[in-house]
């Protein structure tokens, strides 16, 4: 198998609410042939799920993984998390068309669900296809690119001058 041809590394997290069907997910996955990275949580015993948001976002951020699945009981909190890391694009899907629109239009690299919100079977389901949907490109691209250029100026605007280091 050549490289074009490798199945993506997956990085997967989701909070208490989001365990079974992040479990269910892994375990359709790993089948499948993908190599899983699961960053927790590990029951459903409670915990906060913008620290799995962050670690996957982390993981694909610094490309250790090639695309993110997030599992929270809306996917809107799990989200937002993702989001918060640079270079992350974590889209919030409720269906097959939006999980297909996110990966075509958004090139989105952290599918994110609402496990409160859709079976398990949906889930795999939206998995599947934002698995299988590549990125259009063209007009999407000019999208992204003013995207990355809103993130670019934000951490431009949060970054202090450094101070020359040379003294006369």
């Amino acid at each position: 198998m050549t490289a074009s041809l490798a199945k993506p590394r997956i990085a997967i997290g989701s909070d208490h609410a989001g365990f079974s069907v992040k479990e269910t997910i892994k375990k359709y996955l790993e089948e499948a042939g993908y190599a899983v990275e699961d960053l927790g949580t590990r029951s459903e015993d409670s915990v906060d799920y913008p620290d799995f948001g962050k670690a996957v976002g982390g993981r694909v951020a610094a490309k250790q993984d090639d695309l993110g699945i997030v599992v929270c009981g809306s996917g809107i909190g799990i989200s937002i998390a993702a989001n918060k890391v640079p270079g992350i694009r974590a889209a919030l899907a409720h269906d097959v068309v939006t999980a297909q629109l996110a990966r075509e239009h958004n090139n989105a690299n952290v599918l994110a669900l609402g496990a409160r919100i859709l079976t398990p079977a949906a889930a795999l389901k939206m998995v599947e296809t934002f698995l299988n949907t590549p990125f259009a490109g063209g007009r999407h691209q000019r999208r992204l690119d003013k995207i990355t250029a809103i993130e670019q100026e934000e951490h431009d605007r949060a970054t202090p001058p450094r101070a020359n280091s040379t003294s006369t």
